[in-house]
């Protein structure tokens, strides 16, 4: 058997299929496997749908032959022509980007192991306390707090291929113009349904500042300030809205109780060249280390 490779689509070498004794003389799609017995098609030049059928179908069968499992096509915007041929062909939809459709089927007749779409969104809220004891505020053009007088501290989404630590010093600087040092993350939330059907990941981070002269940002905040913490913990909300209390309550646990969260710590990469992070209580790891070593 032709085993499946990586080609552009002018190039893809004709196969020899075998069906109900006969040989047919058949072109395919550009395809390489994944690690997982499965194959990806990543079309990138424009094709007549009868074509993408015709060479879909033999695909198909001759990934089929070899035990393949999950196939994978990604088709750019300017293909969208084809996402109808495919899907009658029983691919479903699987992810989309801005550029592409990602669609999905499963060949054995078992049950399909193609994980599902990215489940969660990760987001950041940042406590920027000064020495002071001021915490950093915004209120927001938009949103559940909109137009409501309540002061919160500055949120976000941490955008793709960022790190967790690298989204809060930039969210601040966004909404503020503040400069600020990551410290540690204090807590976080799982929410569930809260975006599209997908669940939201909530991390609660510690920031100093290194700058004080705010700038607020036009397009999504009405009003920012140095507020006292005594002010900030006084607002009704506070009183009502849990995330609001337990907010209130890990500041004063990191200012005053010497409660420690978790700081990035970088790894070796493994598998590739990028270094990835660990997050945890940097400071009674590095203690039980050390006893271990005496």
């Amino acid at each position: 058997m032709v085993g499946s490779m990586t080609v552009s689509v002018n190039s893809t070498p004709p196969v020899d299929l075998y069906a109900n004794g006969t040989v047919h003389h058949a072109e395919l799609l550009p395809a390489s496997d994944d690690d997982h017995g499965g194959i990806i098609v990543d079309m990138k030049e424009p094709m007549d749908p009868d074509i993408f059928h015709a060479r879909l179908r033999a695909s198909l069968s001759l990934w089929g032959q070899q035990g393949k499992k999950g196939i994978w096509i990604k088709l750019p915007i300017a293909l969208v022509n084809l996402v109808e041929t495919a899907v009658k062909k029983g691919f479903q939809y699987h992810h989309a980007e801005p550029n592409y459709l990602m669609l999905v089927y499963w060949i054995p007749d078992t049950p399909s192991t193609i994980p599902a779409n990215a489940s969660h969104r990760v987001c950041v809220g940042a406590i920027v306390l000064n020495d002071k004891r001021e915490v950093l505020v915004v209120q927001e053009k938009s949103g559940i707090f909109q137009g409501k007088g309540v002061w919160k501290i500055p949120t976000g989404v941490v955008d793709e291929g960022e790190e967790i630590f690298m989204a809060a010093v930039r969210e601040v600087k966004e909404e503020t113009a503040i400069d600020t040092e990551f410290l540690e993350i204090l807590a976080f939330r799982q929410w569930h349904k809260s975006f599209f059907e997908k669940s939201d990941l909530v991390f609660l981070c510690m920031l100093r500042p290194l700058s004080f002269d705010i700038q607020k940002q036009e397009l999504e905040i009405e009003a920012a300030q140095w507020m006292p913490f005594e002010e900030y913990a006084a607002q009704p909300v506070a009183q009502n809205h849990e995330l609001f209390t337990y907010i209130i309550d890990l500041c004063l646990a990191k200012v005053d109780r010497d409660y420690i969260g978790f700081s990035p710590q970088p790894l070796r990469p493994t598998l590739n060249d990028q270094i990835s992070y660990l997050y945890s209580n940097a400071r009674d790891l590095n203690q039980s280390s050390s006893a271990d070593r005496q």
